[in-house]
């Protein structure tokens, strides 16, 4: 969607973001012995480049994700996703999942693309245009350099979630029952006027030699 704005319009934005202030992991409060949370991926490091597979760019999966050190006392975990830098004065949320076991330590590749009715997918949450299950990094070309920001909560019991809850649901839940937290931020990035990010033609490439794979 937004890979087909102009340049001269992120150009326009470029200094125009949220805020990494701005997100959820930043809202929730740091009472004494809130605990830390690790969350890594097999994908990206941290603060490193998320693969464009797991973007607008590429196939759009969610990308896989896994953590440590979720509390005993725990009764569930929750992931949040957000651009830290999106042209709106709050983050856009990519994806949200809640209800997730205490035990369960990692979310396998597209497990947030997955529905509900075939049994691969926890409680799914609402993104920012008002759908569920993952949304792609699709940053405006030209704004530069965005933070995606993967947080994992550990949650004691409380309220059960509505149905598909957002961000202000999370928020308030937050509030009242983290025990945990963690964060990993990936990056994307997508230059001027660029679109859908093509490999090249195998057949085109001297013989002899390796075709380069996108950037």
């Amino acid at each position: 969607m937004l890979e087909k704005l102009p340049g001269m319009l992120g150009h326009a934005l470029r200094h125009q973001r949220a805020g990494l202030d701005q997100t959820v992991f930043h809202h929730t409060p740091l009472r004494s012995g809130l605990g830390a949370i690790e969350v890594g991926s097999l994908a990206f490091a941290d603060h490193a480049p998320i693969p464009a597979r797991y973007t607008a760019d590429g196939e759009g999966l969610s990308p896989p994700l896994h953590w440590r050190n979720v509390p005993d006392n725990a009764t569930s975990v929750l992931l949040i996703v957000e651009d830290a830098d999106a042209p709106t004065p709050h983050p856009l949320v990519h994806g949200i999942v809640v209800d997730l076991p205490p035990d369960q330590t990692a979310l396998a590749e597209g497990a947030l693309d997955a529905t509900d009715d075939d049994g691969t997918q926890a409680h799914a949450g609402r993104h920012s245009f008002l759908g569920s299950g993952w949304l792609p990094p699709d940053p405006p070309p030209g704004h530069g350099l965005h933070r995606y920001v993967f947080q994992v909560f550990a949650l004691g019991p409380g309220e059960p979630f509505s149905s598909t809850p957002g961000r202000d649901e999370v928020l308030a839940a937050l509030q009242a029952r983290a025990l945990a937290a963690g964060c990993l931020i990936g990056t994307y990035e997508r230059p001027d006027g660029s679109e859908k990010v093509e490999a090249p033609a195998a057949a085109t490439a001297p013989s002899g030699s390796v075709p380069l794979a996108p950037q």
